[in-house]
């Protein structure tokens, strides 16, 4: 009994083997897909504003993304604080390209403790993400070059017409 066990044992692990050796190697095909996500890494900083209901709040702050995996995923934290210095948003995001979706994820944290996950889309030259809330659709819109970031929020009750509620512009510090 303890041959046959030993003997199935070793098969088991020899048909695994074979199996992860005939797979594609996803990793790098991952890796290649991220590489389109790539304008973002580096450090930012900047202001903005956003709107909630009839009060506007404007904020400074930082974007600081690095990449990780050997470019697997990409970190971003975000930092920002309204004029007498309080913090108004603080995030910590994680993004992975998805190969079996063929789609980027991106979960993210928040200092409020509110967290989630979402669809990242490249749009022409930049990106965009957005998901459902009660009453509507909200739908964030980034344009990266080589030194600055533009991010705007938007919110629709119809999906046809759009508010602005949130605009955020960088510089490329480092």
């Amino acid at each position: 009994m303890m041959k046959f066990t030993i003997f199935f044992m070793l098969i088991t692990v020899f048909l695994g083997l074979t199996a992860m050796a005939q797979e594609p190697n996803t990793a790098e095909a991952k890796r290649a897909e991220m590489k389109k996500l790539e304008k973002m890494i580096g450090q930012w900083k900047g202001s903005g504003w956003i709107q909630q209901g009839p009060k506007r709040e404007t904020f400074t702050g930082t974007e600081n993304v690095q990449k990780k995996l050997d470019g697997l995923a990409l970190l971003i934290e975000g930092k920002f604080v309204d004029p007498q210095g309080k913090v108004v948003h603080e995030t910590l995001a994680a993004m992975s390209y998805d190969d079996k979706a063929a789609i980027y994820r991106m979960r993210t944290y928040l200092i409020s403790g509110l967290s989630g996950e979402y669809d990242l889309k490249i749009a022409g030259d930049g990106y965009e993400w957005g998901f459902q809330t009660p009453g509507g659709t909200i739908k964030y819109l980034i344009q990266i070059t080589p030194t600055n970031w533009t991010e705007s929020g938007e919110f629709s009750r119809d999906g046809k017409s759009w508010m602005k509620f949130f605009e955020m512009k960088l510089d490329r510090v480092k």
